[in-house]
């Protein structure tokens, strides 16, 4: 998908949300575990409850190692029943070199391969140019570096002040850009780390920037649009735990569609609001 037709979806459907498909078989709804499939099953009902109102969908790829060979045929078929227009992002966080990292690239983005066929994957960006280019060569296919996560470790490193003064984080958006365009590189930067929007945005003004943590995590939404948002969107913000899990009982993917539907409407003014 080429950022001028994800800019499209969300212009079309109003919304720039991202619905995270951390599908955990321990919190899946019981009624489900009758299924031949339950992780599928969970998630066929809530992409069938939340697609109108989201641009994207990201399954964290770990809930699916989990489970073994079972996981990854339960996400082949998700990504199977996820609508075309609808951008896929592969949460890996892959971070290897060489060999290893095209590997990996093949495994989210060649569906002859591994039989998946993700728009994007996060990498980590640790190892420097070794672990991020072998999933460049891909064309039409895009990487999603880390560059300022959310967590409470992520001031371990990501904040660290080098001999220029600049931090960390800082470095990594500015070398990245040494390797790829705002056509196929976008940015997680964590939805807690609003404050800090403003400044990501001198560094990088036309890249596309995911960014988790809304909801459940505590992030808002209105602070991540106010600063976040440049002339294209240029925002996929991420609500997992806030729209899957927001209820447990039969009726879980009706309370899906109706959380997401909020996020939505949100969204929606906010793209009325600030958008350029």
């Amino acid at each position: 998908m080429t950022k001028a037709q994800l800019f499209d979806q969300i212009k079309q459907k109003k919304s720039y949300l991202c619905v995270g498909l951390d599908t955990d078989i321990q919190k899946i709804p019981q009624h489900l575990l009758v299924e031949k499939d339950p992780i599928f099953e969970f998630n066929r009902q809530i992409i069938d409850a939340t697609h109108q109102f989201a641009v994207a969908y990201k399954p964290n790829i770990a809930f699916y190692e989990a489970m073994g060979a079972k996981g990854w045929e339960s996400l082949q078929k998700t990504m199977e029943y996820i609508p075309k227009e609808c951008f896929t992002i592969a949460d890996a966080k892959r971070g290897d070199i060489g060999n290893t990292s095209g590997l990996y690239a093949r495994a989210f983005f060649d569906k002859n391969s591994s039989g998946l066929d993700f728009d994007s994957v996060t990498v980590a960006p640790y190892m420097g140019a070794d672990s991020v280019t072998p999933f460049l060569d891909f064309p039409n296919k895009w990487v999603i570096l880390l560059a300022l996560t959310s967590n409470g470790g992520s001031k371990d490193f990501q904040n660290l002040r080098l001999e220029d003064n600049k931090q960390l984080f800082e470095e990594v958006i500015r070398k990245s850009q040494e390797w790829a365009t705002d056509e196929q590189l976008m940015y997680v930067v964590g939805a807690t780390k609003a404050d800090m929007l403003t400044h990501i945005r001198t560094l990088a003004p036309e890249h596309f920037l995911l960014v988790p943590g809304v909801g459940a995590q505590g992030g808002s939404l209105e602070e991540v649009s106010k600063y976040g948002m440049n002339s294209h969107c240029g925002l996929l913000v991420n609500s997992s735990r806030g729209i899957i899990y927001a209820s447990t009982d039969k009726d879980f993917a009706k309370v899906a569609g109706e959380e997401a539907q909020k996020v939505q409407v949100e969204m929606e003014k906010y793209l009325n609001l600030y958008l350029s």
